[in-house]
């Protein structure tokens, strides 16, 4: 089956609740989304406000306080807030990839197996209480003085499931970063799904908030060798629908989910720094041309908030001492700034909570 542009686009829109906002809880959304990108502790509320009707902060708080769910380093190596169950199978299905990732920095931490353990012996003693992000800093220099802190301590962050823990991350709350491990901040527990079919859960998952995809968004996403290999598998099991993309690509969806017809109206819709919409997205063309995402500077941890106009990436948004300020990177139309304008007013509105 092959599928348009616009069904491809508008299928992402519906499934990512930005068609039309969502009448959930935030949990449910989060889920959705696999989690949500926070390197800004702030940029989860923008997101879940972009996709629930009538987002309340206070209701991410307060599963943030309950620890129902956590802001811990998860895909790609980038913080992610994450349903706190969810975290832990899916930090053990992305470790491979981690130490991967960061195999290049541990040329002269000498054993790091020693350094972790006395990283997590600071956690041990501290009888409950968090460990900030400077004490660690401290132990690893005094650990291994000829290396960076910053190298140490991202080695760290990879190898050990730290969560960071509140005040920090809670709405318009600020702080240095303070850590407990996964296991003493939501209580000692196995994943629960390991292996191949847990590599195999988080296709689903992903397909499900953002099919169809191509392999290659797929292991971008999370960041694992191989995926192409488990959808070929999986499509076998009968369990994928293999789809002709708008421009012959590959694409892959979970079987018997719903497309798009491609005709719906996409409002105008203000999504968050860091939205995985449109950052570490290999499929990006479905809702931004490339040169317009490389006007955005998004790029090394860095990005603003996106505009979408009919369902297409448009300009960035920044807020600037309580107001939204935004830039236009295509043409629109009179009517779109008005709606670009609207939305930015109710953006402001929200972020004065």
């Amino acid at each position: 089956m092959r599928i348009t542009a616009a069904q491809w686009n508008r299928t992402l829109l519906h499934r990512q609740h930005l068609l039309e906002r969502a009448d959930e809880d935030a949990i449910e959304v989060i889920d959705r989304c696999v989690g949500l990108r926070s390197e800004d502790p702030q940029a989860a509320f923008f997101a879940l406000w972009s996709r629930i009707d009538g987002f309340d902060p206070a209701e991410l708080d307060d599963l943030i306080t309950r620890r129902e769910v956590v802001r811990t380093v998860l895909l790609r190596g980038t913080v992610h807030l994450m349903d706190a169950l969810d975290a832990r199978w899916i930090r053990s299905a992305v470790q491979p990839a981690l130490d991967s990732v960061l195999a290049d920095q541990l040329c002269g931490l000498g054993d790091v197996d020693v350094l972790l353990a006395r990283v997590r012996r600071m956690f041990d003693d501290d009888a409950g209480s968090p460990v900030t992000d400077a004490r660690i800093r401290e132990e690893l220099t005094a650990a291994s003085p000829e290396v960076p802190a910053e190298v140490s301590a991202a080695v760290v962050r990879a190898r050990l499931p730290l969560v960071q823990v509140p005040p920090r991350g809670l709405w318009r709350r600020e702080g240095e970063p303070t850590y407990r491990l996964l296991d003493q901040w939501i209580g000692a527990g196995d994943p629960a799904v390991t292996g191949v079919e847990a590599r195999k859960d988080l296709i689903r998952m992903y397909l499900r908030g953002y099919g169809p995809a191509s392999a290659a968004a797929v292991s971008a996403w999370c960041g694992l060798p191989g995926t192409g290999s488990l959808l070929a598998e999986m499509e076998s099991d009968w369990e994928l629908a293999r789809l002709t993309g708008p421009d012959g690509q590959e694409l892959y969806d979970l079987e018997g989910l719903r497309l798009a017809a491609g005709d719906e109206p996409a409002p105008v819709r203000l999504l968050a720094p860091q939205d995985v919409m449109l950052v570490a997205d290999a499929d990006g063309n479905r809702v931004a041309d490339p040169d317009v995402y490389a006007a955005t500077g998004a790029g090394n941890g860095r990005s603003p908030g996106f505009v979408l106009v009919d369902g297409r990436l448009a300009g960035t948004w920044r807020l600037t001492g309580g107001a939204v300020e935004l830039t236009e990177l295509t043409s629109l139309s009179p009517a779109d700034r008005v709606a670009v304008a609207a939305e930015a007013a109710e953006l402001a509105e929200f972020a004065s909570r």
